[in-house]
């Protein structure tokens, strides 16, 4: 059953659930039809029996002689509007019985006057069906009264016939309701759906060459807009996720061609001919340099990677920023002092954060080593290291000729290198791509916070450590 049902499309178990919810509903409603009008009927069968009991109570009289008569022999009403009649002594005695109990005896009738309970009851007749009421009544007669048991009793086929109309009303009625219904469900199911189809279709012909494609948006604000929209900004992310890995590879295999190029060509000028030991000293040299290039490119895409997909393991510490920045300005001095280059630390107050220690010098390295790059000769480094009470900020400021407007969103792009026009500078152009991953890695953010022809600077926010783990720190 349940693959039967999986198997056809979701109009048509729309269209399904929908004739079993009309189904349901029209049934509920008709049962509670039926049994509404059914118990209206009987409750008016049984006013009627009532009133044609207070009518003989005061139609039937006593003669002188003892007789039981019935004053409304000159009534011109009609036999069928005759109520049927009969009238018993306490004892069972039949009494009376007008011209309808005659034509149509009803069985039981002297049990039931004999045992008196003042309710009405339904008897089958050879006929037809008879609602029957008993009722204890007085017959006056002169100045006297006496008691008698009066049954009045009308046919049930009339109300029975109304009840059988309404079922046939219900069996052919509902089954045509719920087919109208089906089909108009159907009609809804598809016409709602149609939009789907339409995106369907689009979406099949949408392959990894052709992402700039997008799904038919009929109408933005409805459910199935919504769907579309967030398919279409599906489609675009992974556009430019296809656009970022197709540059990085075709960036990745340049970067490795020129190495691997030095390597073959320098190989292949020391196989041309015979030489000394020094001289094959100084191409295996240079060979290693092309293989020590290729391992480090190799060694920076790896951390990339591993950043990027959230494998690197971080040993989250309480670390101290000013230390660390100075340690970083320790390690970096003699790039610097090559250039004529000052590298300054300028520590505002005390500031401790929760982050990995080797991430963070790792990144601080890149964004001071990229600093050194692009600045000029006779050029200023600064570190500046600060707390805003909520997290610890360290600003790296180079005097370099700053970011392009347009680059400014590519500056953290991998392989990107601001500024390399002349071609002097050099290096894999990975260093604020790795900085920034290890930033994000250990819980902070790297962003470009200022740049001009004047210079550039390369904020990096990091949580603050707790405020008991300081204390300790300063009273060691």
């Amino acid at each position: 059953m349940k693959g039967w049902w999986r198997s056809h499309s979701v109009r048509v178990r729309l269209t399904l659930w929908y004739v079993f919810a009309m189904i349901l509903v029209l049934g509920v409603y008709a049962g509670v039809v039926f049994a509404f009008v059914s118990r209206n009927a009987s409750e008016t069968l049984d006013q009627r029996l009532r009133g044609d009991f207070q009518w003989a109570a005061a139609m039937v009289g006593q003669t002188p002689e003892g007789r039981i008569i019935s004053f409304d022999d000159d009534d011109p009403l009609v036999d069928e509007e005759r109520p049927w009649l009969q009238v018993w002594s306490p004892g069972g005695d039949l009494l009376f019985m007008n011209d309808e109990a005659v034509v149509r005896p009803i069985p039981k009738s002297r049990e039931l006057a004999t045992s008196v309970d003042d309710r009405s009851v339904t008897v089958e007749t050879s006929t037809q069906p008879m609602r029957v009421l008993t009722r204890r009544g007085r017959v006056i007669a002169q100045d006297a009264s006496t008691s008698v048991v009066i049954q009045v009793a009308r046919s049930e086929a009339p109300m029975r016939q109304q009840l059988r109309e309404l079922v046939l009303i219900f069996v052919f009625g509902l089954p045509a309701a719920v087919a109208m219904a089906g089909l108009g469900g159907f009609v809804l199911a598809r016409r709602a759906l149609s939009p789907v189809e339409h995106i369907t279709e689009r979406a099949r012909s949408i392959s990894a060459e052709r992402l700039s494609e997008r799904l038919p948006v009929a109408n933005p604000d409805d459910e199935m807009g919504q769907l579309a929209t967030v398919f279409n900004e599906t489609l675009g992310r992974l556009e430019l996720s296809f656009e970022q890995m197709r540059r990085f590879t075709a960036d990745v295999s340049h970067e490795l061609r020129t190495p691997l190029t030095a390597i073959r060509s320098v190989g292949e000028v020391g196989l041309r001919g015979h030489r000394d030991e020094g001289a094959y000293r100084t191409i295996i040299g240079s060979m290693l340099e092309e293989v020590d290039r290729l391992a480090t490119l190799v060694d920076r895409l790896l951390t990339l990677s591993r950043t990027e997909t959230g494998q690197a393991r971080m040993n989250l510490e309480d670390i101290d920023l000013v230390n660390l920045a100075e340690d970083v300005v320790a390690h970096l001095a003699v790039l610097a002092e090559e250039k004529g280059q000052s590298v300054i630390v300028n520590a505002r107050t005390t500031a401790h954060a929760i982050a990995d220690r080797l991430v963070v010098r790792q990144a601080l390295i890149n964004l001071v080593d990229n600093a050194i790059k692009f600045s000029g000769t006779g050029g200023r480094i600064g570190l500046s290291v600060g707390d805003n009470g909520r997290s610890v900020i360290i600003d790296v400021t180079d005097t370099g000729p700053g970011i392009p407007e347009d680059s400014r969103e590519l500056v953290f792009d991998r392989f990107y290198r601001s500024g390399d026009t002349s071609g002097r500078t050099t290096g894999t152009g990975l260093g604020l791509s790795i900085a920034k991953g290890a930033v994000e890695a250990t819980g902070g953010v790297l962003s470009l916070e200022r740049t001009s022809p004047e210079g550039s600077t390369f904020r990096i926010t990091l949580p603050r450590a707790a405020e008991p783990a300081l204390a300790r720190r300063e009273a060691s």
